[in-house]
């Protein structure tokens, strides 16, 4: 049976899965336990994975929940009637923050799945990525 190396960002690094001397756990640690993610990037159930450390996941998580608080409060400002430009404000930072994990998203996309995907020789990567950084720069 052929070993797997995985390939994940975490910290602007890029390490793959049985590189543990600075003690990282491998990405078969931290996948679902359930979920076996093959040399073509799909799992078990055939759709595309993404593999983000557990750190990076932890990351993102926590900044779509302060995200979603904060539209909550956009919400409850319009409900309460507040000044307009308030809520403006407000809105301006929501997507300032939404912009961000989609910055964080993309460095590890373009530094793990991209350079993975090309190293195997699928071309097509490339105009997947630019349609996507097209949605993003709306």
């Amino acid at each position: 049976m052929p070993i797997l190396r995985r390939r994940f960002f975490l910290e602007g690094q890029v390490y793959y899965n049985g590189d543990n001397e600075k003690g990282l756990k491998t990405m078969s640690d931290q996948t679902h336990p359930h979920e076996n993610i093959g040399n073509d990037g799909y799992s078990d159930s055939g759709q595309r994975k993404s593999h983000h450390s557990l750190k990076v996941k932890e990351n993102l998580t926590s900044r779509l929940n302060r995200i979603e608080g904060q539209i909550r409060g956009v919400k409850g400002m319009i409900e309460k009637d507040a000044y307009c430009d308030d809520v403006l404000n407000q809105i301006a930072a929501i997507q300032s923050a939404l912009n961000s994990v989609g910055k964080i998203l993309l460095e590890g996309h373009m530094k793990s799945c991209v350079v993975e995907r090309l190293e195997e020789g699928d071309k097509e990567v490339i105009d997947e990525l630019l349609k996507t950084i097209g949605k993003l720069m709306k």
